[in-house]
Order: structure tokens, then sequence, then C-alpha cells
């Protein structure tokens, strides 16, 4: 005879039924703002950077008003001379890189027998898009302009906004303050490391290509500075397309601009990198492509160009609640 089933009973209680319910309303809500949040998020990366200069301005008895527009000014300022310098010659090689880039993968297409048919038809598919890229855009533009807005906020009122956000920390306030001024110091390091190298690595990349005689060379270089903020990664995509530029011209030429390539990625890597970013993020490669490999599929290219800063931001906060000493993966 089969003993009597035993029946286990569960009791919930209302505290972890509200509890449940209130963190998945808070997930949803993070999912409806979330490009809000990435983009006080940017601009407090541009806040961090910057904030060393205006108290250094303010340190000279400077008004930070007046410190604070000044270095808004002098951005806007290089901005626009960079533009008004080459803007003429970066359209005129664009579109020699583009007719350039096109026979090279029509050649490449009909080598692995891939239709022109079919290439038309993709083509057809991208000029219908131009428009939602136009309007992407100028989103672009808007959200560029309300990042510098919100960082010079952020740099106007510093100290007041790090007092309050700590403030419902209670007891732990100094420990929070501590904990962000680390975070502050951390990605401040890293955009302006970032921003050195990229202007080193399009410097090199242009004389580079200039020497070799390749025609796109400068909208190349810009290519190769904008991929550098994505690390291990970035450098290689930037590669791909001076590659299949140069192979138009002959496959030793190709071979040159990868020994190229490679050589400057050498020496960023054992010669500048350590010199430049000596205070910025220091994490493991390993974890690096993690970050990068999960950003970019949450929140595309914004995703993998944020997941370093974002993961250094997670790092540091965990070595404070785990109390961790001497972490494995060191930030220096």
């Amino acid at each position: 005879m089969m003993g009597a089933m035993t029946t286990h009973r569960i009791d919930i209680s209302y505290k972890s039924v509200i509890f449940i319910t209130a963190f998945l309303i808070g997930l949803w809500i993070v999912g409806q703002i979330l490009d809000v949040i990435l983009l006080f998020f940017v601009a407090f990366i541009f806040m961090s950077a910057f904030y060393p200069l205006a108290d250094r301005l303010v340190s000279w008895k400077i008004p930070r008003t007046l410190a604070v527009l000044l270095i808004l000014l002098l951005t806007i300022a290089s901005i626009a001379g960079l533009l008004a310098f080459g803007l003429t010659p970066l359209i005129m090689q664009t579109i020699s890189m583009s007719h350039q880039l096109s026979i090279t993968l029509t050649s490449l297409f009909n080598a692995v027998g891939i239709s022109q048919a079919s290439i038309g038809q993709e083509l057809s598919n991208f000029s219908s898009e131009a428009v939602n890229i136009t309007v992407n855009i100028f989103k672009n533009i808007v959200s560029l302009v309300s990042i510098l807005v919100v960082s010079v906020y952020l740099l106007l009122d510093r100290a007041k906004i790090e007092d309050y956000g700590t403030s419902f920390f209670g007891v732990r306030q100094e420990r929070a303050k501590k904990t962000l001024r680390s975070i502050e110091d951390k990605l401040g390091a890293w955009l302006r490391g970032q921003i050195l190298l990229s202007l080193l690595i399009g410097i090199l990349v242009y004389i580079g290509l200039s020497i070799l005689g390749i025609e796109a060379a400068l909208p190349l270089a810009i290519i190769a500075a904008f991929l550098e903020v994505i690390p291990v990664i970035g450098p290689i995509i930037a590669a791909i397309p001076a590659v299949l530029i140069a192979l138009t011209i002959s496959p030793v030429l190709a071979g040159i601009v990868a020994g190229l390539y490679l050589v400057i990625q050498q020496f960023e890597n054992h010669v500048v990198v350590p010199q430049v970013m000596k205070k910025a993020v220091g994490l493991n490669p390993l974890l690096v492509i993690l970050a990068i490999s999960i950003g970019g599929r949450l929140l595309g290219i914004g995703g993998a160009l944020l997941a370093v800063p974002i993961a250094a931001v997670i790092q540091i906060v965990l070595q404070e609640v785990l109390k961790v000493e001497n972490p494995v993966s060191n930030l220096k």
C-alpha cells in the first residue's frame, strides 16, 4: 500500500510580493528611459574628463561659470576648426573611397559567386533607408547637444550634485562620496586617454597611408581614430577598408597596408598605451572583449562604445560593496 502523499506548503509573504512587483516595475521603467540614462552617463563621463581643467581654472581666480564656458567654447572651436580644415578633402576622399570599395567588393562578390543582381538589390534597399539614416543623424546631433548641455550643468554644480546624490546613503555618505570620486577619476582618465590615443592613431594612420599613396587617407584615418575607442576589436575593423582599397591597386600594397596597421597597433600596445593610459581603466582583456560583446548585443554600437566605462563603474562599485582590497583585475 502506497504511503500517503505529503504536500509542502509554500508561504509567500506580502513583502516578497511587493518587492518582486516593485523590482519588475523598476526594470520596465529603466527599459523605457534607457536612452535618457545613457545620455546622462555619457554627460557624466564628459564632466569627469573636464572637471580637473575647470578646477584648475577656478584655482587661478577665474569664476567657475566663466571657466566652464571657456572649456565649452574651446571644445566647440576645436571641432569647428577640424571640420573647417578637413571637410572638403574629407568629402572628396570619402567619395573616392566609396568608389574604390565598390569596385573591390564587386570583384570579391563575383569571385565567391554572388550575383550583381543581388548586389544591386542590396544597394537599392540601402538607398531606401536614406531617410531613416538622415533622421538618425539628426537625432545624434540633438543627443550631442543635449550631452554638452548636461555636461555643462554637471560641471557648474558638481559639488552640490555630489552632496545631494550621496545624501541618501546616510551615515555612509563619506564612503559613497569616495566611491563616486573614484568613478569620476577613472572615467575622466579613460576619456582623456582615449582622446589622446584616437588623435595619435589617426595622425599615424594618415601619415602612413599618405606615404603609401592611398588617396582616401583622411577618411580612413578618421575611421581609425573613432574605432580606437573600441579596444581590441576596433583597430582590426578599421584596417579592413584600408586593406580592401589597397587591394584595388595591388595585392602587394594591400599586404604593406596590413603591415602598417599591425606596426601601429603594436606600437600603441607596447609604447603608447602604457604611457597615456597609466591612470585610466585597466580591465583584463578577456573582460573587455566580454563587455564589448554584451554591450554590442544589448545596445548596438553605442553599447559597444560604452561597454568599457560601464564595466569599470561596475568593478569599482563591486570592490566597495565586497570590500575587496586586492582584486585580481586592478584599476591602475
